[in-house]
């Protein structure tokens, strides 16, 4: 059982940047590759990027390559997102989520989320 709370969420203007967490509990965090989706209005949740459960290896939809960062830190059971250079198109409600197995863009592979956080970027 993994249990995944998000926070760090916020209002920023274009071009600004904020950190989104991801606090974990469960012994299986650290054995399991992690991954941030996002869900704008009457939109798809869509993937936005994964990190391996040793965090040696991440991978970006193309829209944030560059933009964002995932990092882990298994001491501590936490997932984190940097978002630099913001934009309007960036605002949905963010989630981050345990891979199970299979496509890691498929967020039918992902068996435990969290609640999400807000991120509204402004123009």
């Amino acid at each position: 059982q993994v249990q995944l709370v998000e926070s760090g969420g916020g209002l920023v203007q274009a071009g600004g940047s904020l950190r989104l967490s991801c606090a974990a509990s469960g012994r299986t965090f650290s054995s399991r590759h992690m991954g941030w989706f996002r869900q704008a209005p009457e939109k798809e949740r869509e993937f936005v990027a994964l990190i391996f459960w040793s965090g040696g290896n991440t991978v970006y939809t193309d829209s944030v390559k560059g933009r964002f960062t995932i990092s882990r830190d298994n001491a501590k059971n936490t997932v984190y997102l940097q978002m630099n250079s913001l934009k309007p198109d960036d605002t949905a409600v963010y989630y981050c989520a345990a891979h199970r197995a299979g496509t890691i863009s498929d967020k039918r592979n992902y068996d435990y989320w969290g609640q999400g956080t807000q991120v509204t970027v402004s123009s």
